[in-house]
Protein backbone atom coordinates (compact mmCIF):
# COMPACT_ATOMS: atom_id res chain seq x y z
CA UNK A 1 0.00 0.00 0.00
CA UNK A 2 1.04 2.94 -0.67
CA UNK A 3 1.42 5.89 1.99
CA UNK A 4 2.36 9.57 2.38
CA UNK A 5 4.11 10.83 5.54
CA UNK A 6 5.49 14.15 6.16
CA UNK A 7 8.59 13.44 8.02
CA UNK A 8 11.69 16.03 8.97
CA UNK A 9 9.45 18.56 6.84
CA UNK A 10 9.33 16.71 3.37
CA UNK A 11 6.38 14.41 2.12
CA UNK A 12 7.48 11.52 1.10
CA UNK A 13 5.49 8.06 -0.43
CA UNK A 14 6.20 4.97 1.26
CA UNK A 15 5.47 1.31 0.41
CA UNK A 16 4.21 -0.63 3.30
CA UNK A 17 0.93 -2.65 5.06
CA UNK A 18 -0.99 0.28 7.30
CA UNK A 19 0.52 -2.78 10.38
CA UNK A 20 4.11 -1.52 9.60
CA UNK A 21 5.81 0.44 12.55
CA UNK A 22 7.28 3.56 11.71
CA UNK A 23 10.47 2.16 12.74
CA UNK A 24 10.83 0.04 10.15
CA UNK A 25 9.72 2.46 7.56
CA UNK A 26 12.07 4.86 8.48
CA UNK A 27 15.75 2.69 8.37
CA UNK A 28 14.31 0.16 5.68
CA UNK A 29 12.63 1.70 3.19
CA UNK A 30 14.15 5.35 3.90
CA UNK A 31 17.16 4.58 5.51
CA UNK A 32 16.90 7.13 8.32
CA UNK A 33 19.07 4.92 10.67
CA UNK A 34 19.56 7.17 13.21
CA UNK A 35 16.35 5.94 14.80
CA UNK A 36 17.49 2.95 16.38
CA UNK A 37 15.57 -0.45 16.81
CA UNK A 38 15.92 -1.68 20.99
CA UNK A 39 13.44 -3.74 21.80
CA UNK A 40 10.26 -3.48 19.64
CA UNK A 41 7.72 -3.15 22.41
CA UNK A 42 8.02 0.70 23.47
CA UNK A 43 10.03 -0.26 26.88
CA UNK A 44 13.83 1.45 25.99
CA UNK A 45 13.07 4.41 23.86
CA UNK A 46 15.79 3.79 21.38
CA UNK A 47 13.37 4.66 18.52
CA UNK A 48 11.90 7.60 20.10
CA UNK A 49 10.78 9.80 17.10
CA UNK A 50 8.36 13.27 17.81
CA UNK A 51 5.14 12.95 16.78
CA UNK A 52 3.90 16.30 16.22
CA UNK A 53 6.43 17.27 18.66
CA UNK A 54 5.66 14.74 21.10
CA UNK A 55 8.27 11.78 21.64
CA UNK A 56 6.40 8.74 20.15
CA UNK A 57 8.13 5.23 20.28
CA UNK A 58 7.93 4.58 16.37
CA UNK A 59 8.62 0.53 17.26
CA UNK A 60 5.16 0.33 17.84
CA UNK A 61 3.17 3.16 16.02
CA UNK A 62 1.76 1.54 12.78
CA UNK A 63 1.78 3.95 9.61
CA UNK A 64 -2.01 3.83 9.20
CA UNK A 65 -2.11 6.16 12.38
CA UNK A 66 0.28 8.68 10.59
CA UNK A 67 -2.36 10.62 8.78
CA UNK A 68 -1.72 14.15 8.51
CA UNK A 69 1.01 14.32 11.42
CA UNK A 70 4.08 15.75 11.44
CA UNK A 71 7.44 13.24 12.24
CA UNK A 72 10.91 14.42 13.14
CA UNK A 73 13.42 12.26 13.45
CA UNK A 74 16.72 12.54 14.71
CA UNK A 75 17.94 13.85 10.85
CA UNK A 76 15.44 16.02 11.47
CA UNK A 77 16.70 18.37 14.27
CA UNK A 78 17.91 21.50 12.65
CA UNK A 79 21.86 21.85 12.42
CA UNK A 80 23.92 21.27 15.97
CA UNK A 81 21.02 21.23 18.19
CA UNK A 82 21.59 23.27 21.59
CA UNK A 83 21.41 19.83 23.13
CA UNK A 84 23.60 17.57 20.85
CA UNK A 85 26.80 20.34 21.88
CA UNK A 86 25.54 20.00 25.55
CA UNK A 87 25.69 16.31 24.95
CA UNK A 88 29.10 16.10 23.55
CA UNK A 89 30.28 18.85 26.22
CA UNK A 90 28.65 16.30 28.87
CA UNK A 91 30.53 13.63 27.79
CA UNK A 92 27.13 11.34 27.52
CA UNK A 93 27.85 9.02 24.95
CA UNK A 94 29.54 5.71 25.81
CA UNK A 95 28.45 3.62 23.82
CA UNK A 96 26.09 5.70 21.60
CA UNK A 97 23.11 3.40 20.77
CA UNK A 98 20.40 4.61 23.21
CA UNK A 99 21.80 8.84 22.39
CA UNK A 100 19.50 9.55 18.95
CA UNK A 101 16.35 8.49 21.75
CA UNK A 102 17.44 9.95 24.79
CA UNK A 103 17.80 13.66 22.27
CA UNK A 104 14.30 12.89 21.00
CA UNK A 105 12.86 12.43 24.36
CA UNK A 106 15.22 15.81 26.01
CA UNK A 107 14.16 17.78 22.89
CA UNK A 108 10.92 17.39 22.57
CA UNK A 109 10.69 18.25 26.85
CA UNK A 110 12.45 21.41 26.48
CA UNK A 111 9.69 22.18 23.33
CA UNK A 112 6.89 21.69 26.05
CA UNK A 113 9.03 22.65 29.48
CA UNK A 114 12.01 25.18 28.63
CA UNK A 115 13.25 25.59 32.30
CA UNK A 116 12.78 21.73 33.38
CA UNK A 117 13.09 20.75 37.24
CA UNK A 118 15.26 17.22 37.98
CA UNK A 119 11.27 16.01 38.25
CA UNK A 120 10.13 17.21 35.18
CA UNK A 121 13.65 15.52 33.23
CA UNK A 122 12.92 12.29 35.37
CA UNK A 123 9.38 12.15 34.22
CA UNK A 124 9.97 12.92 30.33
CA UNK A 125 13.43 11.03 30.21
CA UNK A 126 11.86 7.62 32.38
CA UNK A 127 11.36 4.60 29.78
CA UNK A 128 15.00 5.55 27.84
CA UNK A 129 17.02 3.34 28.98
CA UNK A 130 21.07 3.47 28.80
CA UNK A 131 22.88 0.36 28.90
CA UNK A 132 25.92 2.49 29.99
CA UNK A 133 24.71 4.06 32.83
CA UNK A 134 25.00 7.62 31.56
CA UNK A 135 21.82 8.80 33.68
CA UNK A 136 23.42 11.71 35.76
CA UNK A 137 24.97 13.18 32.49
CA UNK A 138 22.09 13.16 30.49
CA UNK A 139 20.27 14.99 32.68
CA UNK A 140 23.66 17.39 33.40
CA UNK A 141 23.97 18.07 29.61
CA UNK A 142 19.62 18.93 29.55
CA UNK A 143 20.16 21.31 32.16
CA UNK A 144 22.90 23.03 30.31
CA UNK A 145 20.60 23.12 26.89
CA UNK A 146 18.10 24.52 28.79
CA UNK A 147 20.15 27.77 30.69
CA UNK A 148 21.90 28.27 27.63
CA UNK A 149 18.02 28.57 25.70
CA UNK A 150 17.25 31.00 28.69
CA UNK A 151 20.78 32.85 28.58
CA UNK A 152 19.93 36.27 26.75
CA UNK A 153 22.03 36.79 23.82
CA UNK A 154 24.77 39.16 24.04
CA UNK A 155 24.78 42.29 20.83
Amino acid sequence: MAKTLIINGKSVSVQAAPDTPLLWVLRDELELTGTKYGCGIAQCGACTVHIDGTATRSCVTPISALDGVKITTIEGLEGVHPLQAAWVEADVPQCGYCQSGQLMSASALLAKTPHPTDADIDDAMNGNICRCGCYQRIRAAIKVAAARAAAPVAA
